[in-house]
């Protein structure tokens, strides 16, 4: 049977510099960020030939392009002439199906050969040297990921589950029906850190932890409870209340602001996820996604500077569900919107305190075992 999932001892937490040093930050751009799979967005957008896009991951601009094959592509947004970027937009389609740097007009293809210049090079320059520095990118479920490494990991190492975890939601075929962006005040750890506990809720999630009793009690799951486990004379065991087992309270079924789904609901989720209420799938160190019984939220992070972190949320919808005549977006997005806003707040409080010169790290309890994970996962990262 499994066990008790909290922490049995007192763990130290990182150390305090690490979420605000600069030093430090710039190290963890390099082995973490540079060096893993990150997000990059919905694949919508991005379908037609010469369609492009510029993303940027810490000091990084990329450069998004489809060629003419279909094939997605992706670059530095640099010039091999003198560095000068290439594209000064955050999207659109380029001109001629080729790519032009403003500064100097060096010409390239779609998948990165430098086509020509236009003064004439000297003996010895050779166009096949000077193609454009590629980067690794790769399309799953329609959600763009690029990775800055020569060497990137296998991709679903970095996800917390299989792949197929969510097939059932039919990812590729949704469509972003909203979007909430926040710059946050406060390392990109923090966020993390955040998401992977639940002794906040009750006092910062008020209206979160009504409609998930559990997190109400400061749990993430059943398990997290020490009494978990029924016992003879427990004036708990066997109950299924939601407080205790987990999952959305009764009559509720899905997080929204009075807890009913929209008209267009996923059909083939399984009746168990459907009781929860929410399925989590993470991919670290960037993003999770979020199954809901009629929508799916898409959560990322780009950090910005040691203490500032770019927030975005994309809700994702079948096609159908928004062209319904009943389909209420404000039930949906307000209610998640207020849990995201709340959870900003804090982490940014969280953020303000760590600079007392007395404290080198924190201290973990026992609810906090995912927190553990967490940073066991980025010293390894760092190590490796």
């Amino acid at each position: 049977m499994p066990e008790y999932n909290g922490l049995t001892a007192p763990i130290a937490g990182l150390p305090a510099a690490w979420y605000f040093d600069a030093g430090h930050h710039l190290r963890e751009l390099q082995q973490i960020w540079y060096r893993n799979w990150v997000y990059a967005g919905r694949s919508r957008g991005l379908e037609d030939a010469s369609s492009f896009r510029t993303v940027e991951v810490g000091d990084q601009r990329i450069l998004l392009v489809r060629d003419a094959e279909g094939v997605l592509r992706a670059f530095h947004n640099t010039c091999r002439h003198r560095g000068a970027a290439l594209c000064r937009e955050s999207e659109g389609r380029l001109p001629g199906s080729v790519i032009i740097c403003p500064y100097h007009a060096w010409v390239y293809s779609l998948t990165g050969e430098l086509l020509r210049t236009p003064s004439s090079p000297a003996a010895g320059f050779e166009k096949r040297d000077h193609g454009l520095y590629g980067v690794a990118v790769t399309e799953w479920n329609g959600f763009i990921f690029i990775a800055l490494s020569r060497a990137p990991p296998p991709f679903a190492r970095n996800f917390d589950q299989p792949l197929e975890r969510m097939a059932r939601w039919d990812l590729g075929s949704l469509v972003v029906g909203h979007v909430f962006r926040k710059t946050i005040r406060c390392n990109w750890k923090i966020f993390w850190e955040n998401y992977n506990e639940c002794l906040h809720c009750p006092g910062v999630h008020p209206q979160l932890s009504q409609l998930v009793p559990i997190f109400g009690r400061g749990l993430l799951e059943e398990r997290d409870d020490p009494r978990w486990r029924a016992r003879a004379g427990d004036a708990h065991a066997g109950d299924e209340d939601p407080k205790y087992t987990g999952g959305l309270r009764r009559g509720a079924a899905t997080w929204s602001v009075d807890g009913r789904p929209g008209p267009v609901q996923f059909a083939n989720i399984s009746d168990t996820d459907r009781k929860l209420g929410h399925v989590y799938q993470t991919c670290l160190p960037s993003m999770f996604i979020v199954g809901h019984t009629d929508y799916v939220r898409v959560v990322s992070l780009v950090p910005l500077m040691p203490e500032l972190t770019e927030l975005r949320v994309e809700y994702l919808f079948a096609p159908e569900a928004l062209a319904h005549p009943k389909f209420d977006l404000r039930n949906v997005v307000d209610f998640a919107n207020q849990v995201m806003s709340e959870d900003c707040e804090v982490c940014e409080l969280n953020q303000r305190g760590l600079r007392a010169l007395p404290h080198t790290h924190g201290v973990l309890m026992p609810e906090e075992y995912a927190l553990q994970q967490l940073h066991e996962w980025v010293r390894a990262e760092l190590q490796r």
